[in-house]
């Protein structure tokens, strides 16, 4: 990550001083994001965009992360996307996504590339086709070489979701599953909801009651995989203690939707994306594949901070916004600066979705109520919302919407 970005990072993170206990967690969980995080977005984009309601005029701004949702809101045909994130490694990953969408010649190369993402041939198709027509700062993050002096590029050939932060810990959660003699694996081999109940309740909810997980567990470092900064722990753990918090969170993904519907659950439990056509994220999936790569021009990928990118556009001149969790990141003064921007470039019907690791919305109290006011929170779609949330890891999915003409 480049000096610039480390600070930005940096400056979104830390809240304590250097050498206290707080302190020096964010410090920690500063140095382990320096790379790759996520390979693959952890936000239901069925949710989000039931949720975001796009129309064929909405300008959507969004925080990229991995890129999967990015891609896949194009399936629902707004005028343009902006993409932005502090992380130089999601950067490059979304324009590669983007590049690739537009450039290898079928549905099949390019689910290959980013479905399979175990393929040899995948190198060869991007030095052919995709880097010639890379930005010079992309190409040279995928040609460069990671901390075991490979190229990154080669992470396509090996399976790229086992690879990032997101990816090892995932590795990480298996292998201390399975020195407790549970494959989580064997989570896939269920043929109903019924099986997918009894799995977890016979052999993976044990887990939670070792002693050493319960431990491991109350650590703030020990999920940085996840990409959970100290600040958003607390919030995820409440009142409760963290072992109970991830069964539950944990169960939600094993059991409450069908494994046939939910790449998630394939991800968490198999470390990839199921064969053939199912279950993926709409922008793999080859009835979309058409969509995303005519619409792909229509996204534009900053490295900006989502406040001061709304610093530098005109009033009234934003839909649609997507803030993943990055507010449990935030201080008062933070999210007081994010929701003014907001607030002044929103057009009449803005909607704005964000998830929490807590249950609760984080706004109230917080943001000044004369900003706040502008606005009107959906609490039983919210709810609703939650709850049909694939993914299963977020506590709370929240949605916002301009009160006035068009709401």
């Amino acid at each position: 990550m480049a000096a610039s970005a480390h600070k930005k990072v940096t400056n979104a993170v830390h809240r304590h001083r250097h050498l206290s206990k707080q302190g020096l967690l964010e410090r920690a969980f500063t140095f382990a994001f320096r790379g790759l995080v996520y390979a693959q977005i952890w936000e239901d984009p069925a949710v989000d965009m039931e949720a975001l309601a796009i129309t064929p005029d909405s300008h959507v701004v969004t925080i990229a992360s991995g890129g999967c949702n990015v891609l896949s809101y194009l399936t629902a045909d707004p005028a343009k996307i902006t993409a932005v994130d502090l992380n130089t490694a999601h950067i490059a990953l979304n324009r590669l996504k983007l590049m690739a969408a537009q450039t290898l010649p079928d549905h099949a190369a390019f689910h290959r590339f980013f479905a399979r993402a175990d393929d040899k041939a995948n190198i060869a198709a991007y030095r052919a086709v995709v880097a010639p027509r890379l930005d010079e700062a992309t190409r040279r993050y995928w040609e460069g070489r990671d901390m075991t002096g490979r190229r990154r590029i080669g992470g396509f050939a090996r399976g790229i979701y086992r690879h990032g932060l997101l990816g090892r810990f995932i590795g990480a959660a298996h292998l201390l599953a399975r020195l407790h003699g549970v494959n989580p694996k064997r989570m896939l081999d269920a043929q109903s909801r019924e099986e997918q109940l009894a799995i977890f309740e016979r052999e993976l909810a044990p887990i939670f009651d070792k002693g050493f997980v319960r431990w491991l567990t109350s650590q703030p470092a020990s999920l940085f995989g996840l990409g959970i900064p100290p600040a958003q722990f607390e919030a995820l753990a409440g009142d409760d203690r963290m072992d109970n918090v991830l069964k539950a969170r944990l169960k939600k993904l094993a059991c409450d939707f069908d494994l046939k519907d939910n790449y998630f659950a394939v991800q968490a439990f198999g470390r990839g994306y199921a064969g053939g056509e199912g279950p993926l994220p709409p922008y793999l999936q080859a009835a979309n594949h058409r969509a995303v790569r005519d619409r792909a021009e229509r996204v534009d990928v900053r490295h900006i901070n989502f406040t001061d990118f709304l610093a530098n556009q005109p009033a009234a001149s934003c839909d649609r916004y997507i803030l993943l969790d990055a507010q449990d990141w935030m201080d008062d003064e933070q999210l007081n600066a994010l929701w003014a921007q907001i607030t002044r470039t929103a057009r009449p019907g803005a909607r704005v979705l964000f998830r929490t690791a807590g249950e609760p919305s984080i706004l109230p109290g917080r943001v000044a109520d004369d900003v706040l006011a502008h606005w009107d929170y959906r609490a039983d779609a919210s709810r609703d919302y939650t709850a049909r949330d694939r993914s299963a890891i977020y506590g709370g999915v929240h949605l916002y919407v301009l009160k006035g003409a068009g709401a």
